[in-house]
């Protein structure tokens, strides 16, 4: 298999994210000559991020209107994750439906202790067990390798460039926050970093995402052990999103990076803002691992 170095990517575009709030605050220092407003609003995300991470098994299931299920009402289900968690060596999950026909999947929790899986009602109607599986594998190494903590992390640097951008914007109106001409920053400077910082912070926010998704899909095929089940899955799930999109709400675009496959129509998100990467892409990634492991 291709080394694609994910975690090289991701800690490396973590770097830009941060890099670009140090810039801006950088330039907020440079003009003011006070940067202690800046630590109010780091603060302010800080908080805001852990409060996301703590409870973000509470906040995508309760988007997804997600209900628990018991081994009784879904055996096969309990049978496939208790297989793949107990290979792995990580603790049982809880297991939830969702009563949507968009099908879908996801994984949320703190951590593997704290963890949750849910799947659609579409997802049970259109994946065979084999698919299933692959899916699932997907979803667990999403806690496994604390997807939720990164996605966490970037969520709240680029929650803390916007609001900094907003208060650069009020600034740029008003000439700056200088005592003099001299000590000023520059107005349209202070507007095209207001304007630009949030749109280049949501770009690497995706681009994380992204990246996260290659390793998943990676990750859940070596703990399954048949990359093709999951491609297979990925297929049939590109033209089941395509039957039944979800509406892009405000609740579930927050909750939509945790997906295995993006919910929403094409049209509705452009390329450049998915957070989920092309699905012939990640098929063809699949299919070459297939590959290394026949030749083994």
């Amino acid at each position: 298999m291709h080394n694609h170095f994910n975690g090289l990517k991701t800690a490396a575009l973590l770097g830009g994210i941060f890099a670009l709030l140090l810039a801006i605050g950088g330039l907020i220092a440079g003009g003011t000559g006070n940067s202690a407003f800046i630590w109010i609003f780091a603060l302010i995300g800080v908080g805001t991020s852990f409060y996301g991470y703590w409870n973000s098994d509470k906040l995508a299931i309760r988007a997804m209107r997600a209900y628990p299920v018991s081994e009784a009402q879904a055996p096969a289900l309990y049978r496939i994750v208790r297989e793949l968690s107990t290979a792995a060596g990580k603790p049982m999950p809880k297991l939830y439906v969702s009563p949507t026909q968009a099908p879908n999947a996801f994984a949320t929790g703190r951590n593997p202790e704290h963890a949750a899986v849910a799947v659609t009602e579409g997802i049970l109607g259109l994946l065979d067990e084999r698919e299933l599986r692959g899916v699932l594998s997907h979803e667990l190494m999403h806690v496994y390798n604390r997807d939720i903590l990164t996605g966490s992390v970037a969520a709240a640097v680029a929650g803390v460039i916007t609001s900094i951008a907003q208060f650069l914007m009020f600034a740029s109106m008003f000439g700056g926050g200088g005592s003099s001409d001299e000590d000023r920053p520059n107005p349209f400077a202070l507007l095209a970093m207001a304007l630009l910082a949030p749109v280049a912070a949501m770009f690497i926010q995706m681009a994380i995402s992204r990246t996260r998704e290659y390793d998943a899909d990676e990750d859940g095929s070596k703990l399954s052990g048949d990359p093709l089940a999951l491609a297979s899955a990925l297929r049939k799930l590109e033209s089941g999103v395509a039957r039944a999109p979800l509406a892009p709400t405000p609740q579930l675009q927050n909750a939509s990076h945790m997906m295995i496959a993006n919910p929403f129509r094409k049209q509705d998100v452009s390329r450049m803002f998915a957070t989920h990467p092309p699905m012939a892409d990640r098929i063809a990634r699949l299919e070459q691992m297939a590959t290394g492991y026949r030749q083994r």
